[in-house]
């Protein structure tokens, strides 16, 4: 099935380049074929329609209404945002999606704009939603020689990805209180962890002594950075891990 999809997509491809060069427009540059190679997936997709290998999952199941709050990522979000996503292969633009942080999956919806399902994680690649952009990490293939970071298998929310990479791992919990009238509350409970990796390991950073520990080799260098740009890591973690890293990715390129 896939040589047969694939097979369709080269011939479209092969079709719009002898058009193209019949009619005068001949492609000068690999930037050409490429971006012929892309609406041709792209028209692909659209005539393909509800045969899509996007429609590919089980049904999504929602919560009970009475949870306070919700799964979802951003934390304002309340139902589909239109993303881009890398999956089994193929990235498809304009999907409209939800991130479920509690369950840790991506969710779609069908062609019927109807009915909603959960992507098969294991054939997402990363997609981008809301300015942030998600990969997902398999612990299981990493090849490193740190155990004790503590990362597994999941989807996390890219704050820098050079050299050195820094994730965030977004997490929800369920949890239950009691109120001043003694009635019984469930609500979403939301917390970050965050990852920094230097070479193949991944280390679990919490603050910026932890964060310039694994970087020791610049320690001085980076913490005369902080000092003359004023960042502040307890009011931007996010901001301030992703700038030191970048610094620290010029200083040792």
């Amino acid at each position: 099935m896939k040589k047969y999809v694939y097979g369709v997509i080269m011939l479209c491809f092969l079709n719009t380049v002898y058009v193209n060069i019949s009619f005068g427009q001949a492609p000068g540059d690999s930037s050409y074929l490429q971006s012929a190679l892309t609406q041709t997936v792209a028209n692909y997709n659209k005539s393909i329609g509800q045969q899509s290998r996007l429609y590919n999952g089980p049904e999504y199941e929602l919560y009970n209404r009475s949870i306070k709050g919700n799964a979802l990522f951003p934390p304002e979000a309340q139902s589909w945002i239109p993303g881009v996503v890398y999956y089994d292969g193929i990235i498809y633009k304009d999907v409209p999606m939800m991130y479920d942080i509690y369950k840790d999956v991506l969710v779609a919806i069908l062609y019927n704009k109807f009915s909603a399902y959960t992507l098969l994680s294991e054939r997402v690649h990363d997609f981008t939603l809301s300015d942030h952009h998600f990969v997902r990490i398999d612990a299981d293939s990493l090849n490193t020689t740190s155990t004790a970071s503590g990362i597994t298998t999941g989807f996390y929310d890219q704050l820098y990805g050079g050299k050195t990479e820094v994730l965030a791992k977004r997490i929800k919990t369920i949890q239950n209180s009691t109120n001043v009238s003694a009635i019984m509350e469930t609500y979403f409970l939301e917390k970050n962890e965050y990852y920094l990796r230097k070479g193949n390991n991944y280390y679990s950073v919490s603050s910026q002594s932890s964060f310039l520990k694994v970087l020791k080799d610049k320690r001085s260098i980076l913490q005369q950075y902080i000092r003359d740009h004023k960042i502040k890591f307890r009011n931007d973690p996010e901001g301030a891990m992703a700038s030191i890293a970048n610094y620290y990715d010029h200083l040792t390129n």
